[in-house]
């Protein structure tokens, strides 16, 4: 699955089937479903988790929660629109599988 792809399903009622958590966590959050986002990425505790959890603080608007869940995956915030950080961030779990 390509990004393009992922997008598309965004208009289905639900998600693409043997998805990662981190990738569910994004679908909601592409459905404009951020609780539902959030309680997904804070159950996953590695450091893909973190930068799902991070984005969400991010786009919450809580630049210090944000920069503590960064700092957990191993990245700095970044200084890009959010709509570009999702866009990378679904790139690179699409990678992973």
């Amino acid at each position: 699955m390509d990004l393009s792809t992922f997008r598309s399903t965004l208009t289905e009622a639900k998600p693409p089937a043997g998805i990662s958590g981190c990738l569910l966590a994004l679908w909601h959050d592409g459905k404009k479903d951020w609780e539902g986002a959030h309680t997904i990425a804070q159950d996953i505790d590695n450091p893909d988790g973190a930068w799902v959890h991070a984005y969400l603080h991010r786009k919450e608007g809580d630049p210090g929660n944000a920069r503590y869940w960064y700092n957990r995956a191993g990245k700095t915030m970044p200084d890009l629109p959010l709509e570009k950080e999702w866009d990378e961030i679904v790139r690179a779990f699409l990678r992973k599988g």
